[in-house]
């Protein structure tokens, strides 16, 4: 890894020392290409050439298709704000400029979602290119462009397309990216041209990131291996609606008219679909068999590569706004961060889209936050009003078991064809390979199909006695919203010029796919919630918790939830709508069962308190208190269970001396502080003895092995009759993972101290613990000991920075080239404040270690009595080019909890430009 600056870097260079430093990394590209390709090819690959792919700011270009001028106007971080009198030569310039600096993050990303990785990487995204083509994404993309999408979304497409094709005309791989260059060395590939469907796929691998509850439903089925149903109840507690608040809280279902009505006062009706149920043949216990194929499947999911997020899991989000009778201005504050995987580039790309006049000719006056390789801004503000988004996490994926008989399988006791189509992966320095996937009547793909050892489990899983015959076995078949074709492109344009909230809540009924919390604020001192989305509606008894009997109609789904009866709010008496992932609305006042699974509301409910402790009292709130709102790192976990710790009489006086850490701590996680470092690791280690170690191994942590009794017990096992027995998940997927669903499991026993899940076995080093002081008593010093062989013994040098650290990597050949080119792309570490359900979201996995697994990858506060006084900041920077100025120039900043200007006004823009390129046509 090269050097990096931390959060709390000293002195920048000057000038001349980032000439220098400049230069010695482009003689370092030099050299490697020079190794890559030898002495020939290193003198071809020379400074000048990776320069080359550098992106032109200033001057004048020439762009056929354009019907006038466009400016691109940058500023000091290099993003850039452009100015057309068209919309279509607004997106065009929108696809030129983004390819400009994300070309390669641009093909990468259309590769993933079109399942076509080998023709760039090789034979190693086989397995992956195999899963994606089974998923069909860009099939659906196409369905939906071709059908579903408006004419004016086409037209903006075709523009944006049109911008992309006009940069890469006449270019090679090298011109474009120091990564084509590095490919080049292994594989002829070569880039192509863009299309609208690329664009419009993107959307999917979004949607695949953020879909649900799917985790949760394979994790709950394996874990019938080892566990009984009561004690997979107590790892997934029912949401604490009487502590946590829901995101709505002044409407309900009205069963009288049908709709969700803000302050209605009717009850539910016996029309209210019911949440008890658990899939799986109406029984809470896996077939035999299933466990083993599930974690097969499980597997080939976890090697999907990451689009926006950690593939589903521990993905959350804040965003809130704010009244203007609470703020300093008068008019509404809005905050928004996603937590997402961190990666490099950043996945937001900020940019400007103005047009030089408002009118029917061009509509558009937003900034904000884009997708490379996707027009429009997809959070962000216009000239009237401003949005954020947080995933809303409701369940629209369910699992099926499918009875497969002969060349079709059965349903209803009849057996149906497949549908089948074939499949064709080009490969990179290799031969093609054909598949071919099998769909269901509902167009369910088999996901079993991409895994042989899934064929082998399922002929050899077993049912409910009222189960079809296992005969040739049972396959996996997968139901999912984004698999129909949507018009979620069309949301995108139209949140974009909406002007009010009436305008706002209709473009969020295109927004099928992902279903996301949209949060609102105008200028006319108005702020509003709407849940979008394409969601199902299920039977009576089935609440897609676990997977479903495919063979069996009335497991199939009923419906979707229709726009009107989907929860909203709009001005409540409270002054602020908080979004954090938390339930949306109690489910005493709705129907239908959203999901089973949200987050447990950690983060919302510290951020209405927040909020509620500023304003009490006549306080008003300011842009930055929203920014401090947004770096609160106090660990609510630490709360319940720092008192328990220092009443615990510990002997070994080394464990003493870090148990007083402790003592007067304030509970906040900032990365200097070694009272946070020390109770993570008490944490981690309390998670691990009372739940981690009672976990089936297709949970556990690759390679960290137990004995444990080969029956189904949680209980200490008999030394004389164990098996050796190894974790097989990675360790930033595995469990207990440390989020906010295990606090909300811990509260639920913290004063019960003989509570069975306090018992753990003797070991070799430890006697056994029989309840939770003597649990805890052993955390404490296993943590104490971890951390010395971490940190060192001298106390006074620890910190929580120094294991919570973030490392940004290149996500293609940053993970996967030779070390030398890794070096020369990635970059960290940070050492970083925050955590797990804390505000400022740094997220680790408490069951793989410390290092942080995923970010707020951006932060925005808008102030919409002046835009200009609005703020931002980006994880990475602008570009996506690994030595230009703009790679990384975001992330200090980021990391301290800093915020850039936004600059939104003609004049406010003009000041902060340093560079300007005229297109012409």
């Amino acid at each position: 890894m090269p050097p990096n600056t931390t959060a709390s870097s000293g002195q920048k260079p000057g000038k001349s020392g980032r000439k220098k430093g400049r230069k010695a990394r482009l003689f370092l590209i030099v050299l490697v290409l020079a190794l890559f390709g030898g002495v020939a090819y290193g003198g071809y690959w020379g400074v000048s050439t990776v320069r080359a792919s550098f992106p032109q700011t200033k001057g004048s270009l020439t762009l056929d298709g354009l019907s006038g001028p466009v400016d691109v106007k940058r500023d000091g971080n290099g993003i850039p704000q452009i100015y057309a009198s068209s919309d279509e030569d607004l997106f065009m310039a929108q696809g030129y400029v983004q390819a400009q600096d994300r070309f390669y993050e641009m093909d990468v990303r259309r590769h993933m979602t079109s399942g076509r990785l080998s023709e760039m990487f090789g034979s190693g995204q086989v397995k992956n290119d195999e899963f994606l083509r089974t998923m069909g994404w860009d099939r659906v993309a196409k369905e939906e462009y071709d059908k579903k999408l408006s004419a004016s979304t086409k037209k903006y497409l075709q523009a944006y397309a049109k911008g992309v094709n006009a940069y890469l005309k006449g270019k090679d791989g090298k011109d474009i990216s120091l990564e084509y260059a590095a490919l080049g060395f292994t594989n002829d590939y070569k880039p192509q041209e863009w299309t609208p469907v690329d664009s419009v796929a993107w959307l999917k691998a979004m949607a695949w990131d953020l879909r649900g509850n799917m985790q949760e439903e394979i994790d709950r089925s394996l874990m019938t291996s080892r566990l009984g149903p009561k004690q997979i109840a107590d790892l997934y507690p029912e949401y604490p609606y009487s502590r946590n608040k829901t995101i709505t809280q002044e409407g309900q279902y009205d069963s009288v008219t049908g709709s969700y009505v803000q302050g209605a006062s009717t009850t539910l009706g016996s029309g209210t679909q019911s949440t008890a149920g658990t899939g799986l043949a109406g029984n809470a216990t896996a077939p035999n068999g299933l466990q083993s194929q599930l974690s097969k499947l499980y597997n080939v999911l976890d090697n999907v590569p990451t689009a926006v997020g950690v593939n589903g899991n521990g993905i959350g989000s804040n965003s809130w706004v704010v009244a203007g009778k609470y703020t300093i201005t008068g008019k509404p504050l809005l905050a928004n961060d996603p937590h997402l995987s961190a990666s490099l580039p950043s996945v937001w790309y900020q940019m400007g889209l103005h047009c030089t006049s408002v009118s029917s000719k061009c509509q558009y006056d937003v900034s904000g936050y884009t997708f490379a390789g996707m027009p429009g801004v997809v959070i962000g503000h216009n000239q009237d009003i401003a949005w954020g988004m947080t995933n809303s996490g409701v369940d629209v994926t369910d699992l099926y078991l499918e009875k497969i008989t002969g060349e079709g399988y059965e349903y209803d006791g009849k057996v149906l064809p497949f549908t089948t189509r074939r499949e064709t992966i080009k490969v990179a320095g290799g031969a093609s390979k054909t598949i071919v996937v099998r769909e269901t009547k509902d167009g369910m793909p088999l996901l079993s199909d991409r895994d042989d050892e899934l064929v082998k489990v399922g002929k050899k899983a077993t049912v409910d006695s009222g189960a079809p015959d296992r005969g040739d076995g049972y396959a996996i078949a997968l139901r999912w919203t984004a698999l129909d074709p949507g018009n979620s492109m069309d949301a995108v344009f139209q949140l974009d010029k909406a002007s009010n909230w009436s305008e706002f809540r209709k473009a969020s009924a295109s927004f099928d796919v992902p279903s996301q919390n949209l949060i609102y604020a105008d200028t006319e001192n108005h702020i509003g919630y709407q849940l979008p989305g394409k969601i199902p509606t299920r039977s009576k008894g089935d609440d897609g918790s676990l997977p479903s009997p495919g063979w069996d109609s009335k497991y199939t789904w009923t419906g979707y939830i229709k726009q009107s009866e989907l929860p909203y709010e709009y001005d409540p008496k409270r002054g602020y709508i908080v979004t954090a992932n938390q339930a949306v609305v109690d489910k005493d006042k709705y129907p239908y069962t959203l999901t089973t699974d949200w987050g447990y509301g950690t983060r919302s409910q510290r951020i209405a308190d927040l909020i509620e402790s500023k304003v009490k009292g006549g306080g008003k709130i300011s842009t930055d208190d929203m920014r401090q709102m947004q770096l609160d790192d106090s660990s609510e976990i630490a709360k319940l269970i720092v008192p328990k710790l220092l009443k615990i009489d510990v002997a070994d006086k080394n464990v003493r001396d870090a148990q007083k850490l402790l003592e007067g701590w304030d509970y906040t996680q900032d990365a200097d502080s070694a009272a946070a470092a020390y109770f993570n690791a008490t944490w981690r280690n309390i998670l691990k003895l009372a739940f981690g170690n009672k976990l089936p191994k297709e949970l556990r942590v690759k390679g960290q092995c137990l004995n444990v009794a080969p029956v189904d017990t949680t209980g200490p096992a008999d030394e004389n009759q164990t098996v050796r027995e190894c974790g097989q998940r990675e360790a930033d997927q595995a469990q207990p993972d440390g989020g906010d669903r295990w606090f909300e499991v811990v509260r639920k026993i913290i004063n019960d101290p003989n509570n069975d899940w306090w018992k753990a076995p003797k070991t070799r080093l430890d006697k056994a613990a029989d309840n939770r002081d003597e649990l805890f008593a052993r955390a404490m010093k296993d943590a104490r000991w971890e951390l010395t062989a971490k940190l060192g013994k001298d106390m006074d040098t620890w910190s929580w920075g120094r294991l919570h650290r973030l490392f940004l990597k290149n996500q293609t050949l940053g993970t996967e080239g030779p070390g030398v080119l890794q070096y020369m792309l990635n970059r960290g570490p940070w050492k970083l404040s925050g955590g797990e359900a804390t505000v400022n979201a740094t997220g680790w996995n408490a069951a793989g270690g410390y290092g942080v697994v995923w970010v707020p990858s951006m932060r925005m506060v808008v102030n919409l009595d002046d835009f200009d006084k609005s703020k931002w900041i980006n994880l990475s920077g602008a570009s996506g080019h690994a030595y230009s100025a703009h790679y990384t120039d975001q992330t200090d900043k980021w990391a301290k909890g800093e915020l850039l200007p936004w600059s939104f006004s003609d004049k406010a823009v003009d000041k902060s430009t340093s560079d300007t390129l005229v297109l012409k046509p």
